[in-house]
């Protein structure tokens, strides 16, 4: 290789350095997709399209909202991971994309390594809650009873796998106790079913059972989380009531290709942050029993990261890790 070459190399790289602030300080010139992995209509989809209404008024471009349902997220996932680093193809992913990080091998990419975190959007949290002819009011009455009466009781959950059977799994480590684990295809169904008795408890979102609660068609136990849910500021946390690190929500955030600019993902970051502060977009998330989030990079990551270590702990005990 000739020293002529290495010259011109050396100054192409110094230029592009000094260029790629300018480049992130002109984002966004045209418009920017944000990928949704779940069906239209979906809490993910509804809270990317109350964000792209704030977000291309604020940096001057229009982000539109592109919807690729398939394979738990997993198509859209790799779609966007396959686009330019350079801001203009996002991602909103949920939580569930760290329970398939931690369970499978067989993704085509890595969550962590592939994704870069802007910010985390949202948070519905789960409600541990009960049929009311069950009889108890706190999860320490309730894990007296399924001690005493491990047969007589069922833990409803979603399918296996997923964030509610999780869920279960968790409960059943941190309290002692072994009851069996009904999987069910969704959570209405298993709402349905805790409602009329056919199984004693389960872990639903909020935004499910609020409305139940309150009618009195089911016990409110605990919010699956360290601090108590705006949305229902009577029941105490797990923590609170006893079972700390029992922890199980559906999160949303937003990610970019791994490599893109870090200015690029500070700007975002600071736009998605700003966004979710206004009152209009509050009251969205709330009416879909979701909690705005915020937050650094950094935070997301290290949600992330905590997440995905929790859900693999638990998928190693109950024999489905990957």
């Amino acid at each position: 290789v000739s020293m002529t070459f290495l010259r011109l190399f050396a100054l192409a790289a110094v230029a592009w350095v000094a260029l790629a602030p300018v480049r992130a300080q002109d984002y966004p010139s045209r418009p920017v997709r944000i990928v949704v992995g779940f069906a239209a209509g979906s809490a993910s989809d509804l809270i990317a399209r109350a964000l792209a209404q704030k977000l291309g008024p604020a940096l001057g471009q229009p982000f539109i909202v592109e919807v690729r349902p398939g394979a738990g997220s997993n198509v859209a996932a790799q779609s966007v991971i396959r686009s330019p680093k350079d801001g203009y193809t996002l991602f909103v992913a949920t939580s569930s994309s760290t329970i398939r990080s931690a369970s499978s091998d067989n993704l085509g990419f890595e969550f962590a390594r592939d994704l870069e975190p802007i910010a985390l959007i949202a948070n519905a949290p789960f409600v541990l809650a009960a049929w009311p002819g069950l009889g108890v009011r706190t999860v320490r009455e309730l894990v007296t009873l399924a001690k005493a009466k491990p047969d007589t009781m069922t833990f409803g959950g979603t399918a296996v796998g997923t964030s509610g059977y999780l869920a279960a799994q968790l409960f059943n480590r941190h309290a002692g106790t072994a009851l069996a684990i009904a999987p069910y295809p969704s959570t209405a169904q298993a709402t349905t079913d805790l409602m009329t008795g056919r199984i004693s408890v389960a872990f639903a979102s909020a935004a499910n059972v609020l409305q139940l609660v309150e009618d009195g068609k089911l016990t409110a136990l605990a919010v699956a989380q360290p601090a108590r849910a705006r949305a229902m500021p009577a029941v105490p946390s797990i923590d609170e009531a006893g079972l700390p690190g029992v922890h199980a929500s559906i999160w949303i955030g937003m990610l970019a290709p791994s490599g893109t600019p870090r200015p690029i993902i500070d700007r975002l970051s600071k736009a998605v942050n700003d966004a979710i502060a206004a009152e209009d977009v509050i009251r969205h998330m709330q009416t879909q029993g979701m909690e705005p989030l915020g937050g650094s990079p950094e935070v997301f990551a290290r949600r992330i990261a905590s997440d995905t270590a929790r859900w693999d702990a638990v998928l190693q005990a109950s024999g489905l890790a990957k």
